[in-house]
Order: C-alpha cells, then structure tokens, then sequence
C-alpha cells in the first residue's frame, strides 16, 4: 500500500478538472505515516476550510495532481510535517487562520499572526480574543555557545517585499537560516469570500507583483473548471502571450538584482534597461506595465488592437535584438563565476520542497505547469549542478524560449470574442499556471456564484524553505546572491 493508492481508493467530491479525495481521519493518519517512505509523492499546499484540511499532492511519474481531504475532529488533524518539512509553514497558517491543530506537527509557533491581530482564528466561525504574543516573533535559539544570531528585517531599505531573515552564525559561517514572514498579510481569503469571481479576481491579482498574471490566470482556471466554462479561443491566446511576457520580464528583473549582488554592474544596468523597456510597451498593450487585472475569469478584461500588437512586436523584438548581447556579458563578466556553487540544493530537495520553476529545474525537477493545460509545444530546459550559477544561466534560457513561444502566438491569434459571461451556479475548481518562479495553484468552491472558500498556493511556498536549507554552511557575503538567486519574494504567500 502506498499513500497514493490510499488516497486514489478514498471517495471523491466533484472538483475539477481533478477529483478532490475524501479520507476518513485513520486512512488521513495511515497517509501521512506511509508518506515517510514514500518519496513519490510531491506536497505542493495544504490549507483548509471550517470544517475540512486540504492537500495537494503531485505523482512524480506523471506529474499529475492528487487531492486529499480529512474532515477537522475537535479541532485537529494528523501533520504532514514529519513527512514533508515543507507542511510546517502550512500547518502554522492553518491554525492561524482556522485554530485547526496539527497533531504531531514539527512546529507550533504561530506563522501570520504576529500578536496584532484583533481575533484569533479570523476565518473559524467563531474567532476568539488573541492571546499574548511575544513580539518580534520568536526565532529558533542557537543550540550551542559560540554561536550568535544576526537579525536581517523586516525593514531591509530597499523596494522588496518585508521580511525577517535570522541568520545563525559561527564566525562568518551560516549555521541556520530561519525566514519569517507575515508582514505584508492582506487578509486576501476574507476579502475573496461571499464574492463573485469577477469581483474577487482584483485581490488575487494583488497578491504578488511579479505573478499577477499567473495568479489571475490560475484562478481563472479554477473559476472555469467549477463552472464547466471556457474561455474564447483569442482570449486563451492572449493570456499566455501575457503569461510569457510575465516571464520575460520578471526573469529580466532578477537578472538584473543578481547582478547587482554579484559585483557585475553592467549585467544589473544592461537587463534592468531592457526590462524597463518592455514594460512601457506593455502599458501601451495592456493598459498596464504589469498586465494588472487583464486576465478574469471568463476570458481577458479587455482586447488587444493592432496597436497594442505593435507595441508587444517591439518589446519582444528588442529584446531578441538584445540577447546575445547579454548571454556574452554573463560570461565575460565574473557573475557567473561568482555564483558557481552558490546555494547548492539537490533534486532530492526540490521534490521534498515541491519547488518548481528555475529553482526546480536547475536542479533536475522538470516539472512546468503549462503541460499540465496540454501545451505540449513547451519544453521546460533543465540542469541538474543545482546553484546559483545554474539558476542564472537557466533564467537566460526561459528568456529564449518565452520569445520563440511569444512567436508563434503572435503569428496565430485568433479572432473573435475575448470573453464569455459567467453562470451563477456552485461548483468546485483547481487551476494552475506558470509563473517565472514556478507555479501557481488556486483551488476555490462556489456557492451559487459566490466565492465559499479559496486558496492560492504561491511558489514563494516552496522557495523560501529551499533557500533556509541552501544558505547552510553559506559565507556570510554571500548569503544576498543566494537570496536573490531563487527570486525570494514574500507577498504571495502572506496572503
């Protein structure tokens, strides 16, 4: 017996495109204990609703996606955490929001709730007084003398999202790497529940700058599956010429802060121009430089005119014009040296982690989630040195790739309508998309047309763990190319 053929044998709801498994809370515990010598199967999210605790599960062979829930009895579940690390930080958000305990659990400390809260367990039906919290948060002790601990945050003096990174030295070695995030919590599932899509579909592009459109278009996805609707043929062509233009850019963007912590400015001034670039043809396309708010459930908000198409013919031609130019300055410049051997992780550590994009598939995991929407075309490069000098080089390769894609699309948009209206109906839906740090999943259930509950599983989820585990035994100076060579960002996983 393996935890996935537990799973499989359980009954189903009516989630799609993919069933949602009911577990009983013994074949639930008999899951999580089979799941210690089981290795195939990937944790991608776990989160919860008033009376049930969800997860999302990916087979390694077929890269296809299993859920799983157990129905919350007074008010605890068995943890994954001694199974998977990676459910830790889920299992702390859960009790955060619903008060659901994990039994067995590897950690108990609270994850988004700092003590400033006016309830505790906002989203359970009956939210209690907060308790008396320490503030700062609490950090894991050094285990021994001669080590001591350098607080980084959560105020970094820079435009990056807020953060606490507490770095446990010995000497200028990295011993212990902790993260704490939080800080920029929105209350994103409140704000989405008792909402049409439509209406809720502006909070999750909110959650994270450099996914809007992933994120938009995951929760599309979803919307879509629940309500057994497609959207429009150019529709679905314009969002994943926005989906790689996302891309492009947000891979421009961390090429260029790499650089900056690398010691190579002209790799930091030569990519941050070329994004900036792009992103003011985006605006004339879009509307935006982000593509905010263009993709919705149904389709996208707005067309594309001939315009517009002008102005993406000319952001992506100047960067096509721009890349060799670039690929020579990477390996003329001491960046790429400097990173080799950087933040080292393994496949081993990316499937525990479930982490997927560059991070991913620098390190050997070639899961994409565009072939999961059967865009079979899309070949997700890999290596397998797994540092940051192999994230670099791999950022480079998605750039060329996203533009030949980018070509073939703006060479066969459809015509016709870019939207079709939602009926108000209840059902349940998962989708997911690719981001440029790997991807995005939503999950929602529908109650005649307004949203019951919903979860977004950021790739922030996977990366920062990864990134606590590679800054191990790091030098201290490069702990910032570390950082930014997995694209850490906190806002999509503060919800």
């Amino acid at each position: 017996m393996t935890a996935a053929a537990i799973i499989a044998s359980a009954g189903a709801e009516s989630c799609h495109p993919w069933p949602r498994h009911i577990l009983t809370p013994t074949d639930w515990a008999a899951m999580a204990a089979f799941l210690v010598a089981d290795p195939s199967l990937a944790l991608v999210g776990l989160w919860a609703d008033t009376t049930h605790v969800h997860a999302l599960f990916l087979t390694e062979a077929e890269d296809l996606p299993l859920l799983a829930s157990v129905p919350v009895e007074a008010g605890a579940y068995t943890a994954l955490s001694p199974a998977r690390p990676g459910a830790a930080w889920f299992e702390r958000l859960i009790h955060d929001l619903w008060g659901h305990a994990a039994t067995g659990g590897m950690d108990a400390r609270p994850w988004l709730d700092h003590g400033l809260w006016p309830h505790s367990a906002p989203l359970s039906p009956r939210p209690v007084p907060p308790p008396a919290m320490a503030e700062p948060p609490d950090f894991l002790p050094p285990t021994e003398d001669g080590l001591f601990q350098l607080p980084i945050g959560p105020i970094i003096g820079c435009i990056d999202d807020a953060w606490h990174l507490r770095l446990t030295l010995r000497g200028e070695t990295v011993e212990r790497a902790e993260a704490r995030l939080g800080y920029t919590h929105k209350g994103t599932l409140a704000l989405m529940r008792g909402k049409p899509p439509r209406t809720a579909a502006r909070f999750v592009a909110r959650l994270g700058a450099e996914a809007t459109v992933a994120h938009s278009l995951a929760f599309a996805l979803a919307t879509e599956a629940a309500l057994a609707v497609a959207a429009p043929p150019r529709a679905a062509t314009l969002r994943r010429m926005m989906g790689e233009l996302e891309r492009i850019t947000v891979h421009l963007g961390d090429l260029a802060l790499l650089g900056d912590a690398a010691g190579a400015p002209g790799v930091a001034a030569t990519c941050g121009e070329q994004r900036e670039l792009l992103a003011r043809e985006l605006e004339i396309a879009f509307g935006h430089r982000l593509m905010m708010d263009c993709v919705v459930p149904g389709g996208v908000a707005a067309d594309v005119g001939p315009e517009g198409m002008r102005a993406v013919r000319r952001g992506v031609g100047r960067v096509v014009t721009a890349l060799p130019g670039l690929r020579r300055l990477l390996e003329s410049s001491a960046c790429l040296t400097r990173l080799v051997g950087l933040g080292r992780v393994d496949r081993q550590m990316v499937h525990a982690f479930a982490a997927g994009g560059v991070a991913g598939r620098a390190s050997g995991r070639r899961f994409d989630a565009r072939q999961l929407r059967d865009e079979r075309s899309v070949t997700a490069p890999i290596d397998t040195t797994g540092d940051a000098a192999a994230r670099c080089r791999l950022q480079l390769v998605e750039i060329e790739s996203s533009l030949r894609l980018l070509g073939r699309l703006l060479d066969t948009l459809p015509d016709g309508g870019t939207s079709v209206a939602l009926p108000m109906l209840s059902g349940e839906g998962i989708g997911c998309a690719e981001s440029a740090r790997g991807d995005v999943w939503h999950w929602l259930r529908l109650d005649h047309g307004q949203i019951a509950a919903a979860f977004p599983r950021d790739p922030g989820w996977a990366l920062w763990p990864l990134a606590e585990w590679a800054m191990q035994g790091a030098a201290l100076e490069d702990v910032p190319a570390i950082q930014r060579s997995f694209g850490l960002t906190a806002s999509g996983a503060d919800l």
